[in-house]
């Protein structure tokens, strides 16, 4: 089993790497299940349907999300009817959308989980805690499981690493946008990441247009931050599992940039 996880999508800059790069990556690594972090993909903030949609036309299994679920309104009209799209799954109960969903391949499964992590974020439950639950949950159907923990801390995230040794496939960190060289499997056969980078803008400051960021750390007075156009990269990770005890084999760092080309 080959997964493959594109980091945050930012903008259309990131949309059209995904557009482009994706048919070509999955030619030459071919992956079983391929899932991406969608939730700057709509302007840096949120996602909407037709993104949504987009995504799983372009190749995409399964959209996760992060702490910018719902800064696009349009996610309320269609996130219950997802059945592809994971939203964290420690939002406070009755929040739209689910935390855990099952991807069919062939006769098995794979059991993508969403969470988002507390440290210097929002104060939201237990992502450990809600880890064990739907872990569990999880088990119970695949040994297959893949974690996308949002999270802004590296501490936060090696802990959730370190916590789900031996019990999930992968835990693969998102939302810091910079793509981390601590790719490594865990002692028990977990496939650990702190982070994935981010799907967009090269020459921006995390995806955003950097002088409006700049002026931000400047003057701390109030910006808008504004996606640019320019130079694109497409940031991700490959993930091959035991088809037979779940846990992973081998980690491969995915960058595409003007500085780190594609070869096909």
């Amino acid at each position: 089993m080959r997964i493959l996880f594109i980091g945050d999508v930012v903008g259309s800059p990131g949309r059209k790497m995904v557009e482009d790069y994706l048919p070509r990556i999955k030619e030459k690594y071919k992956p079983q299940i391929t899932i991406i972090n969608g939730e700057n993909a709509a302007g840096g903030k949120g996602i909407t349907e037709k993104i949504y949609r987009g995504f799983l036309e372009a190749g995409a299994q399964a959209v996760t999300l992060g702490n910018h679920s719902w800064d696009n309104r349009d996610i309320f009209n269609f996130i219950d009817s997802a059945k592809y799209m994971v939203r964290p799954g420690n939002f406070p109960s009755g929040t739209p959308g689910e935390g855990l969903k099952f991807i069919k391949f062939n006769q098995a499964e794979v059991a993508v989980i969403s969470l988002q992590g507390r440290t210097f974020m929002a104060d939201l439950d237990c992502p450990f805690k809600k880890a064990d639950e739907l872990v569990d949950a999880a088990r119970k159907r695949t040994s297959f499981i893949f974690v996308d923990f949002h999270a802004e801390a590296t501490s936060e995230k090696q802990a959730m690493g370190w916590y789900l040794d031996g019990r999930v496939s992968a835990v693969v960190g998102t939302h810091t946008h910079v793509q981390t060289a601590d790719n490594r499997i865990l002692p028990n056969g977990t496939a650990y990441l702190s982070d994935v980078g981010m799907t967009g803008p090269y020459d921006g400051i995390l995806g955003m247009e950097r002088e409006a960021v700049l002026k931000r750390f400047l003057t701390s007075m109030p910006v808008r931050f504004e996606v640019p156009e320019g130079r694109t990269i497409l940031s991700g990770v490959i993930i091959d599992i035991d088809p037979k005890t779940g846990m992973a084999r081998k980690t491969e760092r995915l960058l595409i940039n003007d500085d780190h080309p594609f070869f096909s």
